[in-house]
C-alpha cells in the first residue's frame, strides 16, 4: 500500500476504502481501442489482468436496450397515445421583457375542438431545480423575461386546432426595456429582470462567488513568469434527437381525490414528481411520473419544464389525457444550454514550469432564470483545482440575468468553459518557458489520494497514464512543431466529478437506490429509479446482477424510472449514475448473493464463501465439478429464507469536501481524468480549420463495459469538437429590429457536425481502479469532453502561430486572427519606413 494511500485511510479514521472485490493495482492499465483507420493498436496488460476476477464486468457486452432501439421497437414519449388524448400548444412571448397587463382567452375557448385553456394565475406557485432559487412559474404570471417565455397553454382535439387557438389568445403587454449583454446587466440599475433580494441591490445579479485558497498575490509576485489572458466562450445548446415531450393524465377516483400521471422525456423523474406536487398543490402520493425511453438529454432535460406542468393542469381541467411536444424551435428557447463565459486569467509559475498561483475572474451570462445557476457559478471555479498541484488559487465568479433563454447544465456542466481558458493559458506558459506542453503538465501533476488546494478529496488518479497514452498514440514527440506550416498538434487535460456530493435538494437520505426481486424461474427483476438517457444505466445494473448472481444477461429485467414502484434516484446529471447507482446495485445484489451462498453451502455442508455463482451455475470453488443450476440454488435459498428480494442504496462519504461555505459544491466521491491530443490543418487563405484526429485517453476507473465507455469517450470528444468549431447561440440585437430573438432556432441553421465533418476519434481507456467506485469504476460520460476545445486551440497555435481565445474557431474569426498576425509582423517594417 502506498504512503499516500495509508495517509488517506488514516484520515478516514482507519476505515479501509470500499474495495472488497478490488485487488491493489499498480500502474493503471491502458486499453487502446482499435483506431477508425482499422490498424490494430496493442492492448496494455493481458485480458485477465484487465478484467480482474470478474466474469461479466470488464467484458464487451451488448446494451440491453440496443435491439429495441435499433429496430424501432423502443417507445418514446411521443410514441404513446392514450384513449381520448388531446393535444396541447403553448403560447410564447414575442417580447424579451414585458409586463403582462391582461390575457383574453374568450376567442380561443370558443373555437370548435378546444377543450381548455390555462394561464399563469392558475399555477402561481414558483419552482426551480435548486431549492434556494425558485424564480420560475409554469406560465408567466406578472411579466415575461425572454422571447419564448410561456404565457398560456391550450388543449384541443388535434395539434392544428391547438395551434389556431393560441393565435386567438389576446395578451396585452407593457413592453419594458431589456438587457442582453452580461456586462451591462451586471452594472444596470435601470433594467431589473428580477426583483432585487435587498433594497439597493441589483436584481440582475444571480449569484456571486468569491473564494481564495492560499496566498495568491504573493504567489504571483514571486513567479518568474505570469501569463494573463482574456477568453470568451459562446453559449451552445444540446441538440438531442428527441425534442421535449410530456403527457398528462388525471384519473378521478370517485369520492377519493384524483391521481395524476405524467409521462415525460425527463432526466430527473423524481424531482419532476416533487415539483408537480408542489406547483399543482397535490398530495405527492397521488402523483406518478414515468420516464419512457429518452432520445438524448446531455443536461437539457435535467429540470422541470413548462410543458410538464401544462399537460398536468390541462388534464386536470379536461379529465382527458393531454400531450405537448415541443417544436425544434421551442427546444432552442427552453434549452438551458451552456452559459456564455467571459473569463480573465492570471497564472504564475517558476522558471522550471511549476505553478505558483492562479487568479480567475468570470462573468456568466445566465439568461432569464436561475436554473442550475447557483451550482454553475461554483463549478466555474471549484472544479479547476485538479489534476495539477496549485499552491494558491482564487476565483471570483458572477452570474447575471439577461433577457435571453435561461442557461443551465450541458455535458461537463460549468467546467468546460474555465478548462478551455486554463489549458490554453498553460500552453502559453509552456511556450514562453520553452517547455514541452506535455512535460509542463507532468511537472505539475498533483498525484493520487490527495486533497486539492480547495480541499476536494481525490482518490485514484490516472492522469499521468492518460498523458503517456496520448503522447505515444499521436506521435507527439515526432510530429509536434515538425509537420510544416498549417499543420499542428495540441494537448490539454482535465478532471471531472463522478457524482456530486451534495444532493439536488437538501436531505440525508440515499442519493441512489435499487430493489431486486428473484423469481423461482431464475428471472431477476431490478427496480431502478435511474434515468437512462442513452448512456447505458439500464445495462449497467443488468451487468452487475449477472456478475453477482451468476445469471445469464437475458434473465435480467430492468424496470426503470417509474416513481410509483422504483426507489428514489435523483436523476441523470453530474455523471453520478454509474458510480452511485452502480454502488447501490452492488449492495443489493451482494445481499441476495449471501442468501443464496448460505443456502447452497448448507446443502453441500461447506462454508458459504466457497459457493461461486457464475455462468448460470452455483459451484464449489474448491471442486467446480460439484455444481447445480442457478435456478435450483435460488429455490434452495427461497425455501430457507423466504421470498428472495433485497434493496441497496448509496450515499456519498462525508469527508469529501472542505468545511467552508460552498465547499460541498464540486465535491465528489471520485474524479475522472482525461488528456487529449488534437491534430489540425489550418487553411491560411480562408481560415478554415480541419481537425484531422483527436486522441482521447480517459481514466474511468474500471471500464465496466469497454464498448460503452469507448462510445461515451467518442461522443464527448465529438461534442467538444462541435463547440470548438461550429456551435454558438446568437441572438439578434437592436440593430436588427427584433432584439433578443434567436438567430438560428433550427437544425438547418444551428451548425453541428455531420458524420462527414467529424474527425477521426481514438478512445484510449485508462483504468485506475478507484477504491470507492463499483468494481473500481468512475464516470465516462462527461469528463472526456473538456480537453477537446483547448487541445484544438493549442493545435491551431502550433499550426499557424495564432491564439484563439474566443469560441467558436470559425473561418471568419480564424481568418481575422491570421490577418492581425500578418499586420503585427509588418508593423516593425512600417515603423522603420516612417
Amino acid at each position: 500500500m502506498s504512503a499516500e494511500r495509508q495517509e488517506f485511510e488514516s484520515a478516514r479514521g482507519g476505515v479501509p476504502l470500499n474495495e472488497p472485490e478490488v485487488a491493489e493495482r499498480g500502474t493503471p492499465v491502458v486499453d487502446h481501442a482499435p483506431s477508425h483507420a482499422g490498424e490494430p493498436i496493442p492492448m496494455h496488460g493481458s485480458r485477465e489482468e484487465r478484467a480482474g476476477p470478474y466474469n461479466v464486468i470488464g467484458q464487451r457486452q451488448r446494451k440491453t436496450d440496443g435491439l429495441e432501439k435499433s429496430t424501432g421497437r423502443a417507445r418514446y414519449t411521443d410514441d404513446l397515445t392514450l384513449p381520448g388524448m388531446l393535444h396541447g400548444k403553448i403560447l410564447r412571448s414575442p417580447h424579451p421583457h414585458a409586463r403582462i397587463l391582461s390575457i383574453d382567452t374568450t376567442a380561443a375557448l370558443a373555437l370548435p375542438g378546444v377543450h381548455a385553456v390555462v394561464t399563469g394565475d392558475e399555477m402561481p406557485i414558483p419552482f426551480g431545480i435548486i431549492v434556494w432559487t425558485p424564480d420560475e412559474n409554469a406560465l408567466a404570471v406578472d411579466k415575461v423575461r425572454y422571447i419564448g417565455d410561456a404565457v398560456a397553454a391550450v388543449a384541443a382535439a388535434d395539434e392544428d386546432t391547438a395551434g389556431r387557438a393560441i393565435e386567438l389568445i389576446r395578451v396585452e403587454y407593457e413592453v419594458l426595456d431589456a438587457v442582453f449583454d452580461a456586462e451591462e446587466a451586471a452594472r444596470s440599475t435601470d433594467v431589473q429582470i428580477h426583483e432585487a433580494k435587498k433594497a439597493g441591490h441589483n436584481g440582475n445579479i444571480s449569484k456571486i462567488v468569491k473564494l481564495e485558497f492560499g496566498d495568491v498575490e504573493p504567489g504571483l509576485a514571486e513567479s518568474d513568469v505570469v501569463i494573463e489572458g482574456e477568453y470568451y466562450f459562446e453559449g451552445t445548446t444540446h441538440t438531442p434527437i428527441e425534442p421535449h415531450c410530456a403527457i398528462g393524465q388525471w384519473e378521478q377516483g370517485g369520492a377519493a381525490e384524483g391521481r395524476l400521471t405524467v409521462w415525460s422525456s425527463t432526466q430527473v423523474p423524481h424531482y419532476l414528481h416533487r415539483e408537480l406536487a408542489k406547483v399543482l398543490e397535490i398530495d405527492p402520493a397521488r402523483v406518478r411520473v414515468i420516464q419512457p425511453h429518452v432520445g438524448g438529454g446531455f443536461g437539457g432535460k435535467s429540470e422541470p419544464f413548462d410543458l410538464e406542468f401544462c399537460v398536468a393542469k390541462l388534464a386536470m381541467k379536461t379529465g382527458r389525457p393531454v400531450k405537448i411536444l415541443y417544436t425544434r424551435e421551442e427546444v432552442f428557447y427552453a434549452h438551458r444550454g451552456r452559459h456564455p463565459f467571459h473569463m480573465k486569467y492570471r497564472v504564475g509559475a517558476t522558471a522550471d514550469g511549476k505553478l505558483k498561483a492562479v487568479d480567475a475572474r468570470t462573468l456568466l451570462d445566465g439568461g432569464a432564470y436561475s436554473s442550475f445557476g447557483l451550482v454553475t457559478t461554483y463549478y466555474s471555479g471549484q472544479l479547476l483545482a485538479a489534476p495539477y498541484e496549485i499552491p494558491a488559487y482564487r476565483f471570483n465568479s458572477t452570474r447575471v440575468f439577461t433577457n435571453k433563454p435561461a442557461c443551465g447544465p450541458k455535458r461537463g456542466h460549468g467546467s468546460v468553459q474555465p478548462r478551455f481558458a486554463f489549458e490554453v493559458t498553460l500552453d502559453k506558459l509552456a511556450v514562453q518557458l520553452g517547455i514541452d506542453p506535455i512535460e509542463l503538465r507532468r511537472r505539475n501533476f498533483m498525484g493520487s489520494f490527495r486533497r486539492t488546494v480547495n480541499e476536494l478529496r481525490v482518490t485514484s488518479n490516472g492522469f499521468m497514464e492518460c498523458l503517456d497514452a496520448v503522447e505515444a498514440a499521436s506521435g507527439w514527440k515526432e510530429k509536434r512543431s515538425k509537420m510544416g506550416y498549417g499543420r499542428g498538434l495540441g494537448v490539454a487535460g482535465s478532471c471531472y466529478i463522478s457524482g456530486t456530493n451534495y444532493p439536488i435538494y437538501p436531505n440525508r437520505m440515499p442519493q441512489s437506490a435499487v430493489q431486486i426481486q428473484v423469481d423461482r424461474s431464475g428471472r431477476v427483476a431490478v427496480f431502478s429509479g435511474a434515468s437512462d438517457i442513452g448512456q447505458g444505466s439500464t445495462s449497467l445494473v443488468a451487468y452487475i446482477v449477472c456478475e453477482e448472481l451468476g445469471v445469464p444477461l437475458d434473465y435480467v429485467r430492468v424496470l426503470p424510472s417509474d416513481t410509483d414502484f422504483t426507489p428514489v434516484d435523483l436523476g441523470s446529471y453530474s455523471s453520478r449514475v454509474t458510480f452511485m447507482l452502480g454502488n447501490a446495485c452492488v449492495d443489493a445484489a451482494r445481499k441476495l448473493k449471501a442468501l443464496v451462498q448460505d443456502a447452497v453451502g448448507a446443502e453441500w455442508d461447506i462454508p458459504p464463501r466457497r459457493v461461486l455463482l457464475a455462468g448460470g451455475q452455483a459451484m464449489d470453488a474448491l471442486d467446480t465439478g460439484r455444481n447445480m443450476p442457478i435456478v435450483k440454488a435460488f429455490n434452495l435459498a427461497e425455501s430457507k429464507h423466504g421470498t428472495l428480494g433485497s434493496v441497496g442504496s448509496y450515499n456519498t462519504p462525508n469527508d469529501v469536501h472542505g468545511e467552508y461555505r460552498g465547499g460541498t459544491i464540486g465535491a465528489s466521491p471520485a474524479y475522472s481524468f482525461t488528456a487529449h491530443v488534437a491534430e489540425v490543418e489550418v487553411d491560411d487563405e480562408t481560415g478554415f480549420v480541419e481537425v484531422k484526429k483527436i486522441w482521447v485517453a480517459h481514466d474511468c476507473g474500471r471500464a465496466i463495459n469497454p464498448t460503452i465507455v469507448e462510445g461515451q469517450i467518442e461522443g464527448s470528444a465529438y461534442m467538444g469538437f462541435a463547440e470548438a468549431l461550429m456551435e454558438q447561440n446568437i441572438y439578434k440585437d437592436a440593430d436588427h429590429g427584433r432584439a433578443g430573438l434567436h438567430n438560428a432556432p433550427s437544425l438547418l441553421d444551428y451548425r453541428i457536425p455531420t458524420s462527414v465533418d467529424t474527425p477521426e476519434l481514438q478512445a484510449l481507456i485508462v483504468e485506475s481502479i478507484d477504491p470507492e467506485g463499483p468494481y473500481g469504476a468512475k464516470e465516462a460520460g462527461e469528463g472526456p469532453l473538456h480537453p477537446s476545445i483547448p487541445a484544438i486551440a493549442n493545435a491551431i497555435y502550433d499550426a499557424v502561430g495564432i491564439r484563439m481565445d474566443r469560441l467558436p474557431f470559425s473561418p471568419p474569426l480564424v481568418w481575422r486572427a491570421l490577418r492581425e498576425r500578418d499586420a503585427a509582423a509588418r508593423e516593425p517594417e512600417r515603423m522603420a519606413a516612417d
